[in-house]
């Protein structure tokens, strides 16, 4: 990657971090960057293209530097904390102010709805990994599908991410009541056999009255 368009990337990110996406223009990044606008579009295409670059790029870097961290959960509980870490990280250095500002762009843009879902697909793939190591054991394991239960995480705190500006108080309620379900999953999987069989037949019940 050229210098050029390192600079480019960073001043992007930036831009959106201090100016949201409505203030986000090829004259500001470019002015950010100290190099010509027209290195914009020359290096890019598009102001569009520019910011689904910086969000790859941004995202891939925090997804490496977290893979270590999460190859050595063992629990959905420490998934949760990991995921509280993680959190608190991504918002001290601004980059859940660019989340925030990428999903409102999404809306109208196709391209930044393009960039969202793979920032959000980055993030799932990792906890999803997760998800099925730690449900390995789990008597209630093959009652849960572990793709749609990274989804759900996943959901969470991108919900969160969206929520702690206008209610952090309400945003750490939601992440403690996830926290409940979790401890509840693991209380259920330390239940006796017949225990067990009973909670996964009364499952069994309600998921086939929800599919019905």
């Amino acid at each position: 990657m050229t210098d050029t368009r390192t600079k480019l990337l960073a001043a992007t990110t930036e831009s959106l971090r201090h100016d949201g996406i409505a203030g986000l223009s090829a004259r500001g990044v470019a002015a950010r960057a100290g190099v010509n606008q027209a290195l914009v579009f020359y290096h890019f295409g598009s102001v569009g293209e520019l910011v689904q670059a910086a969000v790859r790029t941004s995202v891939d870097a925090s997804v490496g530097s977290y893979r270590a961290r999460f190859d050595e959960i063992g629990s959905l509980a420490e998934l949760l904390t990991v995921g509280r870490e993680l959190h608190e990280r991504e918002r001290a250095l601004g980059n859940v102010a660019v989340m925030a500002q990428l999903m409102a762009g999404a809306q109208q843009d196709l391209t930044l709805a393009e960039a969202a879902r793979y920032a959000m697909a980055r993030w799932n793939d990792q906890i999803e990994d997760v998800v099925r190591r730690v449900l390995g054991d789990n008597p209630l394991g093959d009652l849960v599908d572990p793709g749609r239960l990274a989804q759900a995480i996943s959901a969470v705190f991108i919900g969160l991410e969206l929520y702690d500006g206008v209610d952090p108080v309400g945003s750490s309620a939601a992440i403690e009541a996830l926290e409940t379900l979790v401890a509840m999953l693991q209380v259920a999987a330390e239940l006796g056999p017949v225990s067990s069989r009973a909670l996964r037949a009364k499952l069994r019940q309600v998921s086939a009255r929800a599919a019905g």
